[in-house]
């Protein structure tokens, strides 16, 4: 008997999506002990941008992007690809019924 895999787009759909506060908390925040302010401190930005971030109430900005990069060692584009694909999924989600009624002009004749 085969086994049956979730092809990635149901499991795309299951899944919520990830804002980038979510992974700077659980994966850099959490792990190093660290606090919103502390980070705050080391970026130079107001403590309440970070915390904002950190419980998902706000986007990244690339100044984010960047500060974010250079304290931890990641590259800014890591940042803004998580919430680029973080505003695709919601605006998906958002839209996705409209979308399915648009049809592909290219490859069409007029």
């Amino acid at each position: 008997m085969k086994k049956r895999h979730a092809s990635k787009k149901v499991a795309q759909k299951r899944l919520a999506p990830m804002h980038p506060g979510e992974v700077l908390r659980e994966e850099f925040l959490i792990p190093l002990d660290m606090s919103a302010g502390a980070l705050a401190k080391v970026c130079g930005v107001p403590r309440t941008r970070i915390e904002r971030l950190a419980n998902e109430e706000t986007g990244l900005t690339a100044d984010t992007a960047l500060r974010l990069s250079k304290a931890f060692g990641t590259t800014a584009a890591l940042w803004l690809n998580l919430q680029n694909a973080f505003d695709v999924q919601m605006a998906e989600r958002a839209i996705g019924k409209e979308l399915k009624n648009i049809a592909p002009v290219i490859g069409h004749a007029a």
